[in-house]
């Protein structure tokens, strides 16, 4: 299968005042180690607004982020921001790569099977049309992305301790106290799965022209068309 930019993300460049520092305090995940790292950016609940992949570039960070949520991250960044000397923009000369093969890029830090991913400058001529491609490779995998699938849920309700999403180590960020807590309970009573056919009144979101849709359940009532991965099925059968 050959590479393709991912037309449904966007990629925003953070610059200046120390922004790992400041990104570090407000995202799930370590950004101040190896990158890139999935993180989500939640509410003081620990609900999830955005995820998104952190990248690093020089001084500067990068999130590949939903194209249709990129505006509305960079609102939500800069009420954080306060006073601090740190510009967020698009980096619009960016596309965000995909193959489910090969050595270009890196494996997607949520799980290796996903493929490979990495920034480079918008393709000048046609690519084949591979949007269906990475989301059934995606959700066949059982990983969900996006505030249509994660929106408003309890980040680790989205499998995020499993699919490297958070860190227990790093200290605060927003959405942290009830994070951590449910993590301390070792109790994940609902989640994210992908299923195949029809999710009924717990779907998410549907994909039809896939033949698989999203649902939020209780683990022990997960619907008998579930896809439990083995990554997941270990978590639910804990």
């Amino acid at each position: 299968m050959p590479a393709t930019t991912l037309a449904d993300r966007a990629v925003l460049r953070l610059s200046g005042e120390d922004v790992r520092g400041f990104l570090q305090g407000l995202v799930t995940s370590d950004v101040t180690g190896q990158l890139p790292v999935w993180a989500g950016l939640l509410t003081p609940q620990g609900k999830c607004l955005f995820d998104f992949l952190v990248w690093d570039n020089g001084e500067d960070l990068l999130l590949d982020c939903e194209a249709e949520q990129a505006d509305a991250l960079m609102r939500r960044l800069a009420v954080y921001r306060l006073r601090r000397a740190i510009r967020i923009e698009r980096e619009d000369s960016l596309a965000v790569w995909w193959s489910a093969e090969g050595e270009e890029g890196v494996p997607d830090p949520r799980l290796p099977e996903l493929g490979r991913r990495w920034l480079a400058l918008r393709a000048t001529g046609p690519l084949p049309a591979q949007g269906h491609d990475w989301r059934r490779h995606r959700l066949r995998l059982g990983v969900c992305e996006g505030v249509a699938e994660l929106g408003d849920l309890l980040w680790l309700e989205c499998n995020a301790a499993e699919l490297n999403g958070v860190s227990f180590t790093k200290g605060c960020f927003v959405g942290q106290e009830n994070t951590a807590r449910m993590n301390w309970r070792s109790k994940v009573s609902r989640r994210l799965v992908v299923v195949e056919g029809d999710g009924g009144p717990r779907t998410r979101v549907a994909y039809p022209e896939l033949g698989l849709a999203v649902v939020h359940a209780r683990v022990d009532d997960l619907p008998g068309n579930a896809i439990l991965p083995d990554w997941l099925a270990a978590s639910v059968a804990a």
